[in-house]
């Protein structure tokens, strides 16, 4: 029987592995995870950061999938305690862009997907430790903007939410759903999160729903909400808005939000001074067309954004950035790296959002490293393989968390 450690949770996210069938994510688990397990726990269980998408978890429940895959966990010395429910289709090899967020939280689709992720988490946690799913922050912003959008939203959050209380008096399992603050989505920031949550997930409206649809009073609705429904801090997305790690996470506990999962991710941080030509001319190569990169611009007090990258570089043209302001730009890159060039990584800022974790406890603390674009990253910025990568990453955090 694997028992887990009773510190903090430490993995990798096996998205960083292109792959939408079972057959495909069992064929990565089984070449890549123990290799990497080798390297960075050799001697003590390793938990599993698993992405399925609908196909793969769907699939995963049929026949004797899930009996065999609890085999191999035990035959590797493996355990399952967070799932990233984010991206519900295709994840590699080809554009992903803003379809990464669709189907969003208004659609019935994406209730039925995250249920099943919870209900096979159910069956793949060890005994005594709490699960999370990581997800789509509401939607994509620009589709998600009137009263009875956000209103679909939320009523299928407590939908989830009655799923999750079902899995808990039933199993005795805590699960949580953690929503991931993006930039360009619904919950964009941690003021818009904390605001969401204040008004919406624990308003009045979701936990009269919910107590309609358990049978419980208001406040007990509202329990349940607080318990099953918490946020996913991403670092590079966290660094890309320019938040104080520090007053993120105490803003988020002044507000009862339960920081159910981290993901220890770095993206790309471009001071421009002088020789800002120079600096844009490199970000030319981050540019890919597989995926959304994000980018906010500091102008003294001042913050400016941009869907993606190109946008951002074509802007640039019209009115370059000038000595003194900053460009972060949500392009994960290896969390071991800090010099990039002609620019750095938000290295720092990963530090600076462990430590303010840490600060507040780790014991059962979820942590996942995230570098999912491994396979676009400029080739100057990707040494060794894979395994290496990931094995660096975790031994980076472990040594910052120690």
């Amino acid at each position: 029987m694997i028992v887990p450690p009773l510190d903090a949770h430490l993995t990798y996210c096996t998205n960083i592995h292109p792959g939408e069938s079972w057959a495909e994510v069992s064929r990565n688990l089984r070449t890549f995870v123990p290799h990497v397990k080798a390297r960075v726990s050799p001697n003590a269980p390793f938990g599993l950061g698993l992405r399925l998408s609908a196909r793969a978890a769907e699939e995963l429940e049929s026949g004797d999938e899930l009996a065999r895959f609890r085999e191999l966990l035990a035959a590797e010395g493996l355990y399952v305690f967070t799932l990233n429910g984010f991206p519900y289709g295709r994840f590699h090899g080809g554009s992903v862009k803003e379809a990464v967020y669709l189907p969003d939280w208004r659609d019935d689709a994406r209730v039925v997907y995250t249920d099943r992720l919870a209900t096979l988490l159910s069956e793949l946690l060890p005994a005594g430790v709490s699960g999370s799913v990581s997800t789509v922050p509401g939607g994509f912003k620009p589709r998600v903007r009137t009263a009875a959008e956000v209103s679909a939203v939320v009523t299928n959050l407590v939908r989830h939410a009655a799923h999750l209380h079902g899995i808990a008096q039933r199993r005795g399992q805590v699960i949580r759903l953690a929503l991931e603050p993006e930039p360009a989505c619904m919950l964009e920031t941690i003021a818009e999160t904390v605001s969401f949550f204040h008004e919406h997930v624990f308003g009045r409206a979701a936990c009269r729903e919910l107590g309609t649809l358990l049978g419980a009073s208001s406040a007990e609705a509202e329990r349940i909400l607080r318990t099953h429904v918490g946020v996913c801090l991403d670092a590079c997305h966290m660094a890309v808005e320019f938040e104080d790690p520090h007053e993120a996470v105490a803003a988020l506990a002044r507000a009862g939000i339960t920081v159910a999962k981290v993901q220890v991710t770095a993206g790309l941080a471009v001071p421009f001074g002088a020789a800002a030509h120079a600096s844009l001319g490199a970000l030319e190569a981050f540019a890919e067309e597989t995926y959304l990169h994000q980018v906010v611009e500091k102008r003294g007090s001042t913050l400016v954004r941009w869907v993606d990258l190109p946008d951002a570089l074509a802007s640039a043209r019209t009115r370059p950035p000038r000595e003194g302001e900053e460009w972060r730009v949500h392009f994960h890159v290896p969390v071991f790296h800090e010099d990039l060039g002609a620019f750095v990584s938000t290295q720092a800022y990963v530090r600076e959002l462990l430590t303010a974790v840490r600060a507040r406890g780790l014991e059962g603390a979820h942590l996942e490293v995230e570098t999912y674009t491994w396979d676009v990253l400029p080739a100057a910025h990707r040494p060794g393989s894979v395994v290496d990568g990931i094995a660096r990453e975790i031994a980076w955090v472990k040594e910052e968390l120690s």
